[in-house]
Parts: structure tokens; C-alpha cells; sequence
């Protein structure tokens, strides 16, 4: 059943960009992976992954060399490696972390068709290659999920209690919540976020742009409601969905975040006791396959929906059906917009401009260039 509710709400759910917006090459010297159109760097290795659902993903990982954490990077839907390239070498430098990104199944040059599942392992192949390849220990790594990509993190973050810390991107609260507010989960709806979040164990961030038109920034406000160990939220006023790397506040509040976590247990205690006094303590780990907590949505007011659909009532397994092809129809009409969820290839080919800008006002550094 899993599989089949998986292959349906993939119809709906994934946007992979066609053409994938970049070729792998191998030197001919070298032997090594190259990312077109992208010159080689000699802090950057392009990798090939087989997951355990029998498919093969491309993965970047970029190594600073003061690095004492390492970002793991669940990239939004419509983009690929290509669009996020540039991205990651920029958060590594002024986030002084290694990070390895990657594209799901169906997306970019990785083989298979994507899907709810492959997602899940996906991110399970680049975390053991992190662990195998590269040394990295489960309390050295912070898990990124922006938008689509807070799946797959919320998803292996449950099962890892001895997590950095995880960041929410534009996080939504699950796959059908994003265009229905329903008031429970359902067996057909993909990413359940609401119901995995409790049980991450580690400090989780999340930032969310208040003028989000894509995921109702509500999505993130009720997750960090969920959360055992939150920390202050960032809520850009005036970000949208896929501009947020674009704000000053943002890498300052990411380096924050990872400058407090770095630190010992019993000082990021005291840093939180100190600084975030406005927020509720975090509450004792509990089991981390405990059963979920039934989801609920009144925490927060369920957004207007930008399409006035009709009211969902009494949904059961009988008219899933129904339902799902209510949802496709709805996404085939937003599909315009859908495909600006992530869109980063835009605000990429302008990265060099306005991620200067924002560096001389927040870190007052010059740009740095290592190829």
C-alpha cells in the first residue's frame, strides 16, 4: 500500500526541472566527476550513490578545511544540483561547515523516478556515505530541509538521537496540508512532518518567510510549536519561498544557530537560559520510536487556501481516489507557480551580486573566491 500511495502522490508532488540544468563529465587525467558547467575546485567532489531501492544519485560534498560540523543539504522541489551549486560553496565558506547536497531520484542526473519513498533513501545513502567516506560522526552532522526537502530530513532526523541539530527551510507541515487545512493525517498524504517532529531530539531551527505564498508561513510556526528543543525562529517579514538566502538576516542567523550548537552541551544551556528566556525549555528526550502523536492543526488557524477549493468532509480510503485527482487537477493549475516553489536558478544567476551585498552589511567581509 505504501508503495502504491507513494507512485500516486508523486504525480502531484514532484517538479524535477526538464532539462536537468547541468551534465555530469568525467576527466580524462583524473578519473574524476565533474559538474558542467561548473570549473573544477579542488575542495569539491562530485559523487555517484546507489540507495537501497536500487537507484543511483548524484551527490556534491564540499570540504572546508575548519570545518567541525557538516551540513547535510534536502534541496527544495524544482531545482536541482545545477540551480544549488553555488549555494553550497557560498554556505560553506561563511557558514565554515563541510556540506554535502544532493538530488533525489528523478531529479538532475540521478536515476529512477522520484517518489515520497526514494526520497527516504536517498538521504539514508547520503548519510551513510557521510559516515563511511568522510568520518562523520551522527552528533557532527546538522541536517538542512528546505521545503520538500524537510521530508526526508524529518524522516532520518527521527531515527538519529544523536543528532547536531536540524534546520526547517520553508518547512511544510505535510504534502496535503500545504493546499487543504485538514484537520488529521490521511493515508494518501506524503511528507507527515507534523507527526515526526516531536520525536527529533536534537535543537532545530526554522525559518520561514512571512509573505510565503507557496507554504503558508503557519506551516512553520506550527512545527516549531511541536518541537522538543527549539530554538529562536527566524521569520523574515516580506520573504517569499524561494528568496530567503537573499536577506542579510539570514546567514547571520544561521551562523548564530551553528556557533551556539557547536558548543558544549551545558554552555548551549546556559546560552539558551541567557538569550532565549522567551522560550519554552526543552522538554526531556523521550523514546524516538515512540508512537506519533495524534496531529492536530489547532495551534494555529487554517490558511485560506489561494484556490477556494471546496471543503474537504468525512475523508476516508473509499474516496481517496477522488480526492487524489481533486489534488492533481488543483496542482496542474498551480503548476506555474509550483514550478517558482524553489526557484533558484533565477536568484542563482544573480548570487554573486546579491550574496555580496548582503555580506558587506551583515559580515562586512570581502568576497571570497577559491576557483
Amino acid at each position: 500500500m505504501g508503495g502504491v500511495t507513494s507512485s500516486m502522490a508523486a504525480k502531484f508532488a514532484f517538479f524535477p526541472p526538464s532539462p536537468p540544468s547541468y551534465n555530469l563529465v568525467k576527466d580524462e587525467l583524473t578519473s574524476l566527476l565533474l559538474i558542467t558547467p561548473f570549473p573544477h575546485r579542488e575542495n569539491v567532489e562530485i559523487l555517484k550513490l546507489p540507495t537501497r531501492r536500487g537507484t543511483e544519485i548524484v551527490a556534491v560534498y564540499v570540504r572546508h578545511p575548519m570545518a567541525t560540523s557538516t551540513l547535510l543539504y534536502s534541496h527544495g522541489n524544482a531545482a536541482d544540483l545545477g540551480q544549488m551549486y553555488e549555494l553550497f560553496i557560498e554556505l560553506s565558506i561563511h557558514l565554515r561547515v563541510n556540506l554535502m547536497g544532493y538530488d533525489y531520484s528523478g531529479y538532475g542526473q540521478s536515476s529512477g523516478k522520484p517518489s515520497e519513498q526514494n526520497t527516504y533513501s536517498d538521504i539514508e545513502a547520503v548519510y551513510k556515505c557521510l559516515e563511511e567516506s568522510y568520518g562523520a560522526k551522527q552528533e557532527d552532522v546538522i541536517l538542512y530541509g528546505q521545503s520538500v526537502g524537510s521530508g526526508p530530513t524529518l524522516e532520518i532526523a527521527a531515527r538519529l538521537p544523536q543528532l547536531r541539530a536540524v534546520v526547517l527551510h520553508s518547512p511544510i507541515l505535510s504534502g496535503l496540508r500545504v493546499m487543504y487545512p485538514v484537520k488529521r493525517s490521511y493515508w494518501f498524504d506524503i511528507f507527515k512532518n507534523i507527526d515526526k517532529i516531536p520525536l527529533v531530539n536534537c535543537p532545530v531551527l526554522i525559518v520561514h518567510g512571512t509573505s510565503d505564498e507557496v507554504v503558508d508561513c503557519s506551516h512553520g510556526k506550527q512545527l516549531w510549536e511541536l518541537c522538543k528543543e527549539k530554538y529562536e525562529p527566524l521569520w523574515l517579514k516580506g520573504g517569499n519561498h524561494c528568496d530567503l538566502e537573499l536577506f542579510p538576516e539570514y546567514i547571520r542567523h544561521l551562523k548564530k544557530f551553528i556557533t551556539t550548537i557547536e558548543k558544549s552541551p551545558s554552555q548551549r544551556y546556559s546560552f539558551r537560559r541567557s538569550t532565549d528566556q522567551q522560550f519554552e525549555q526543552p522538554r526531556k528526550s523521550t523514546d524516538i520510536f515512540e508512537v506519533s502523536r495524534k496531529s492536530t492543526d489547532r495551534r494555529e488557524k487554517p490558511r485560506k487556501s489561494t484556490d477556494k477549493p471546496e471543503k474537504v468532509k468525512n475523508l476516508s480510503s473509499s474516496n481517496g481516489g477522488d480526492m487524489l485527482e481533486k489534488l492533481r487537477m488543483t496542482f496542474d493549475h498551480k503548476e506555474r507557480s509550483r514550478r517558482s516553489v524553489d526557484c533558484h536558478e533565477k536568484s542563482r544567476k544573480s548570487i554573486d551580486h546579491q550574496l555580496e551585498k548582503g555580506r558587506k552589511s551583515v559580515d562586512r567581509l570581502d568576497r571570497i573566491r577559491t576557483g
